[in-house]
């Protein structure tokens, strides 16, 4: 009897294993990618101008291979340094590792309440005292102690892939996660090269200024004396005196500027300002990468982590809808428990006092006002809002990318034409500078040439500036080289913190 049981009841477990392979609900189709050629209109060039060997031409080629470390093309040995510390004590990108973690364990947590059995062990010892009256007779009560102990099994079949799409998503959020790991240490790494070179920058700048003051301040003297000989006028005191001012006043607000980028850098390295000794950095050692490797548009989408980020949310908010589409349909709990229960301990396991019990529930919603509907309705419009934020994710990549391969191209022509500039402005202000000495001209030509020299030299430190940083947006808009690591984390394993 028993195994003519076993038998009829092999069809509906197969039928229940067969019902528990389907999962309603859209199944995740990996977005297209781009199918844009190129990052910009037009054509561009393989190569940039280069003025000089100091500052040579750039080679732009079609490839995946940009190292992971990237700022290390720089070849600055305090700035390799200064990010290896930033990358270790950085609050922000501990965060990241955080977040990272505590969804990788959420998703284990998911997995073992849905999709194993649960199983509880459970034990009671109760002093009571019955009323005769329960029983309709007028006896007094008696007090008896009550114990027993069992385990109880309880599993819910994922008929419908309810327990699936759950999983699904929750390993999307590990996803994304890791994703935004990787696009926190992509900015903290960029940020801090931009912030170095902008802090060299307005040092360099600074150090213009201050020789143009010096020349200025010399030349006040000589003015002063030849306007005691009679030699110049009032009005070129004044003029001098007013270009020494104007000089000494541009200095303090990149002073300033430059006190801000240290502070940042500091924050940056996990420190306070006061607590940070950062390196003097100098733009002219900091080498220029002339070798850019630049993906191809269809791999950038697989590439940018802030991308791949917003398609692991399009994939959470496609196994939602899966989720609110089962939630419609039945669901099959079963259960069953186990144990003893007796009025002595020495008793509880004995064979007469074993109890046990077998349960299966069935759940149908039926009536629920609509709200079953109405929240599948939320998870469509959900998935089509992480729809149209992955595109616009994906757009501003590819404007990222073109931004700065056309900066590179400018800012190349850009410095020549500063660099031929500053040698011009340079032997005029010496030629006048000369002249002004023997008397064959006057001060307010000095003055002009001198100015145009202070502002030649404050612009070629900026053009030299900004060609080294939008190399380092460039290399920040094509994802930072990642998937190049030696040992790049996959979704879903842990990732060691930063801490």
């Amino acid at each position: 009897m028993r195994h003519r049981r076993a038998r009829a009841g092999a069809p509906v477990i197969l039928s229940v294993v067969f019902l528990g392979a389907c999962s309603v609900g859209p199944d995740f189709q990996r977005p297209d990618a781009a199918h844009s050629g190129t990052y910009v209109e037009g054509t561009l060039p393989v190569q940039t101008v280069g003025p000089d060997a100091s500052a040579p031409a750039q080679n732009l080629r079609t490839g995946n291979d940009l190292a992971q470390d990237w700022w290390t093309l720089f070849h600055s040995e305090a700035l390799n340094a200064f990010i290896a510390g930033a990358l270790r004590e950085n609050p922000t990108l501990a965060q990241a590792s955080a977040a990272l973690r505590q969804a990788q364990e959420t998703l284990a947590a998911d997995r073992g309440n849905l999709l194993f059995p649960a199983v509880n062990a459970s034990g009671e010892a109760a002093r009571e005292r019955a009323s005769g009256a329960q029983l309709g007779i007028s006896s007094p009560g008696s007090a008896f102690s009550l114990y027993n102990a069992g385990v109880s099994v309880s599993y819910t079949f994922d008929l419908f892939g309810s327990v699936r799409r759950q999983l699904e998503a929750a390993q999307a959020q590990v996803d994304y996660q890791q994703n935004q790991y990787r696009a926190t240490q992509l900015a903290l790494t960029a940020n801090i090269v931009t912030s170095v070179i902008r802090e060299a920058q307005l040092r360099e700048q600074i150090q213009a200024y201050r020789a143009v003051e010096k020349l200025q301040r010399a030349g006040l003297v000589i003015v002063e004396r030849r306007f005691a000989l009679g030699a110049v006028t009032k009005t070129d005191v004044l003029s001098q005196r007013t270009a020494l001012a104007q000089t000494v006043a541009a200095i303090s607000p990149l002073e300033r500027q430059r006190a801000q980028a240290r502070h940042q850098l500091a924050v940056y390295a996990g420190k306070a300002p006061s607590e940070v000794d950062l390196a003097a950095f100098d733009v002219a050692k900091l080498e220029l990468p002339v070798d850019l490797p630049v993906s191809v548009a269809s791999d950038l989408v697989h590439q940018r982590p802030d991308i791949l980020a917003s398609e692991s949310l399009l994939h959470a908010a496609s196994a939602q809808v899966g989720v609110a589409t089962a939630n419609l349909y039945p669901q099959i709990t079963l259960g069953g428990s186990y144990g003893g229960e007796s009025l002595t301990p020495s008793a509880l396991f004995k064979p007469a006092s074993i109890v046990w019990g077998l349960n299966a529930t069935i759940t149908q919603p039926i009536f629920h006002g609509g709200a079953l509907m109405a929240q599948r309705r939320a998870a469509v419009a959900a998935y089509d809002g992480a729809a149209a934020a992955y595109r616009q994710t994906v757009l501003t990549a590819f404007q990222n990318v073109a931004d700065a391969l056309r900066a590179l191209e400018f800012d190349a022509q850009t410095l020549v034409a500063q660099a031929d500039a500053y040698e011009q402005a340079k032997a005029a202000a010496d030629l006048a500078q000369r002249q002004f000495d023997t008397g064959a001209s006057s001060y307010l030509s000095l003055l002009s040439a001198q100015q145009q020299y202070q502002q030649t030299a404050v612009a070629l430190v900026q053009a030299r500036a900004d060609r080294l940083a939008d190399t380092a947006a460039l290399f920040q808009a094509l994802g930072g080289g990642w998937w190049n690591a030696p040992q790049a984390p996959t979704a879903g394993k842990p990732v060691a913190s930063s801490n």
